[in-house]
């Protein structure tokens, strides 16, 4: 072999070794495996570069995670020098602001070092909501300061195209879609976007010729009577230049009598233009408001594609249906010189149209329950008792969502009236107050004495005004507080267990408590309330509920009150209304449901309700027979005389129901009533109630004329009798409704 060719073999077998280097000596690339998070596995080179991945890795799992300040920690002293730490943040915040980003990855794709410097090639991927993914190759220029590699900043180590001070700027605002509307069960708007008014009055501005014309023509706008309106002014804190406002219209009613409302001294009218809560709020509890977005999360918004000046669901539905009612956004993003001039687009994407949702609530049903409560505090909850559909939820006080909007010309005075509301108008009653149920809960105890064979429906026991079987405790009945009011009321006397519900007899449910707790079913009735859904969420979607509880029994006296709804025992009205739902169906829980549907305008529907049944009730069904009977004994009974019999007379709607009068520790007990339709029409499904009313009285006198209205309002359209309390329909006599002339029977 000649010399030659020993060289060239020599040189060959050393370019090999060396990794196939052919840079000047001191100097060496690698090529690295794509992976954005863990460093590449050891491998042999001449002089390989680990510190230099472990800094770059650092740098940009830092953007990733938005640790802006540990990224700036890691960038060379010059660097540092050259660029402060806040402006360093900004422009970072910038990018990720106007991106609309919801994220990022990268991927490494080559390192080349020197003893002294480097750099490292990558290709980031940018998440934007708004346009998509925006993927780049640019590179890193690392120095070597005290051993430990440092990175120089450069603009673009963001994007190529951000060097030499270019920016990036996003249009939105052709690409953001309308908030969707949400509606009734029929198709009728409970808010929209819409031209409205701001009603209100200065009293002292009236003039006297005007008057009957003032309050004519405001009664036609709000839909109040005029002596509602009357009252709302009696009821106002005088003053000199005072100002009451009435709530909101749509500016096309507004236009219907427009001339003679603008001649009307005193009347005030401030149009403006937003997201509009028709009638006052329908089912604002269910619906919930929508407000600015605040200066504190102004960031986190625009990086979730909004607007600055875009309105943002808080509550009910608008917060938990945000996705569907704003709509997917879209934009372009583009790339501007220092100047401000346009330079390339480097993205862009349609929006796509928000969608629609079409609640359970019947609008009708709903008004009427939320007036029939009117100035009292208390909760209502109508559910299709076949179904779980949720028409009508109404808590008292309830609150103007329109409050929430600024330009809206009552809305400073609406929002403090609001915070000054010592009844917390915004929390939801209905799905979140926990109660004492009272004697609705006999029903559970007569369930659980049935069921367990201790007691039959042919049961017998001595209804007297007392109760003795507790060593040292003496116990009462209802009978005798009215004995003690009226020197008439005789106590029920001899009684089967049917007919002690019918009567609601606190002593015979007192004996069936303390009688399981004596036998060793200490817990059988609460078992029984778990198995009716007490003491766990409903699952309802959409409305925020708590859970209540239901406390095992710890002694004797701990079971003779639960056993009338009494002691630590804590329910929701919701609950209530769906267990109720449950007895009236043969046995069935459902999931109580505000959504009927979900769907883009002029869309195929991405959601359509469907009956959810979350289990039955742990009883036999003769044993739910009896109780059904007894509850229509209950409102028809004439011997022994149900306690709502009174009531109900006329009424020709078959109902089936408990009364309840639930002690509290704070005043008047809570007045409830609970029960279910069963008139079996193909137009109008039957329903389930339930009614509370705090601290007011019996269950008989307040609850139950609440549920008699709403049966008749379903399933006739208009109410067909009075409550004591009214001189005219919604109009109450006094701020707090009397007690009836006629005392009545039952808790």
């Amino acid at each position: 072999m000649n010399k030659k060719v020993k060289y060239w073999i020599v040189f060959l077998f050393f370019f090999l070794v060396s990794g196939c280097s052919l840079l000047p000596a001191g100097q060496a690339t690698e090529t690295v495996a794509p992976s954005p998070t863990n460093p590449p596995d050891p491998v042999a080179h001449v002089t390989p570069a680990p510190n230099v991945l472990l800094t770059a890795r650092a740098y940009l799992d830092g953007w990733k995670k938005d640790d802006y300040e540990g990224m700036y920690s890691l960038l060379t002293s010059v660097s540092q020098d050259a660029v402060e730490k806040e402006k360093f943040i900004k422009q970072y915040q910038s990018v990720a602001s106007e991106t609309g980003s919801s994220g990022l990855d990268y991927e490494i794709l080559s390192t080349l070092t020197n003893p002294d410097s480097a750099q490292v090639n990558y290709r980031v991927t940018l998440h934007s909501v708004l346009v998509g993914d925006v993927s780049r190759d640019t590179m890193m220029n690392l120095s070597r300061e005290k051993g430990e590699w440092r990175v120089q900043w450069d603009d673009t180590l963001v994007l190529p195209e951000l060097k030499g001070g270019n920016y990036l700027a996003m249009d939105r605002v052709d690409y953001t879609p309308a908030r969707a509307n949400i509606y009734d069960l029929y198709g009728r708007a409970l808010v929209a976007q819409a031209d409205a008014t701001a009603l209100g009055l200065y009293p002292d501005q009236i003039d006297p010729d005007q008057y009957e014309a003032v309050f004519e023509n405001l009664t036609y706008l709000t839909g109040l009577s005029a002596e509602a309106l009357q009252n709302l002014y009696a009821n106002f804190p005088p003053g000199a230049n005072w100002y009451l406002p009435l709530g909101e219209v749509s500016a096309a009613k507004v236009g219907r009598r427009y001339d003679i409302l603008t001649g009307l001294a005193g009347v005030v009218m401030r149009a403006y233009k937003s997201r509009f809560y028709f009638d006052g709020g329908v089912a604002p509890h269910v619906v919930g408001y929508v407000s600015a977005i605040q200066p504190d999360e102004l960031e986190a918004y625009k990086r979730r594609g909004y607007l600055q000046d875009e309105r943002v669901g808080r509550t009910g539905l608008e917060k938990w249906g945000e996705e569907y009612l704003s709509g997917k956004r879209g934009g372009a993003l583009y790339v501007f010189n220092s100047q401000g001039q346009p330079i390339t687009r480097l993205a862009e994407r349609a929006a796509e149209p928000s969608q629609e949702i079409f609640t359970t609530i019947d609008r009708d049903l709903q008004l009427a329950a939320q007036k029939s409560l009117n100035t009292m505090k208390g909760a209502v909850v109508v559910l299709e008792k076949d179904t779980g559909r949720v028409l009508a939820m109404a808590s008292s006080p309830g609150f103007d969502p329109n409050a929430f909007e600024p330009v809206n010309f009552n809305s400073y005075t609406l929002l403090t009236l609001m915070n000054q509301d010592s009844g917390q108008p915004l929390y939801n009653r209905a799905a979140r107050g926990q109660y004492p149920l009272g004697s609705v809960f006999k029903i559970i105890t007569m369930a659980t004495a049935l069921d367990t064979g201790r007691f039959t429906p042919e049961s017998t026991y001595e209804c007297g005004y007392l109760f003795t079987e507790l060593p040292g405790v003496e116990l009462k009945d209802w009978t005798y507080q009215h004995f003690q009011n009226d020197g008439r009321t005789a106590p029920s006397g001899l009684l089967t267990l049917p007919q002690g519900l019918i009567r609601s007899c606190n002593p015979w449910f007192y004996h069936i408590g303390l009688d399981l707790y004596n036998q060793g079913m200490t817990n059988k009735l609460t078992e029984m309330a778990r198995g009716f859904g007490l003491g766990s969420a409903t699952g309802i979607e959409g409305v925020e509920e708590d859970a209540g509880q239901v406390p095992d029994p710890a002694n004797p006296m701990d079971a003779t009150n639960l056993a009338i709804g009494q002691g630590a025992l804590m329910v929701t009205p919701l609950q209530v209304a769906d267990f109720i739902a449950a007895v009236g169906n043969g046995g069935t829980l459902y999931t109580p449901q505000v959504i009927n549907k979900i769907a883009p305008p002029d869309g195929e529907p991405t959601y359509s309700f469907t009956p959810k049944v979350r289990g039955t009730l742990p009883i036999k069904p003769a044993t739910l027979k009896v109780i059904q009977e007894a509850m229509v004994g209950v409102v028809t009974s004439a011997k022994p005389r149900g306690t709502a019999a009174h009531v109900f007379s006329g009424l020709d709607i078959p109902v089936a129901a408990k009364t309840g009068t639930a002690e509290t520790s704070n005043g008047l007990p809570h007045a409830w009533f609970g029960g279910y339709t069963f008139a079996n029409r193909e137009d109008k499904p039957d329903i389930a109630i339930a009614v509370i009313v705090e601290n007011i009285g019996e269950g008989s006198d307040y609850a139950a004329p609440i549920f008699r209205r709403l049966v008749e309002v379903y399933f006739r359209g208009t109410p067909g009798k009075l409550f004591p309390w009214e001189t005219g329909y919604y109009v109450v006599r006094t701020p707090e409704p009397p007690p009836t002339e006629t005392p009545t029977p039952g808790p």
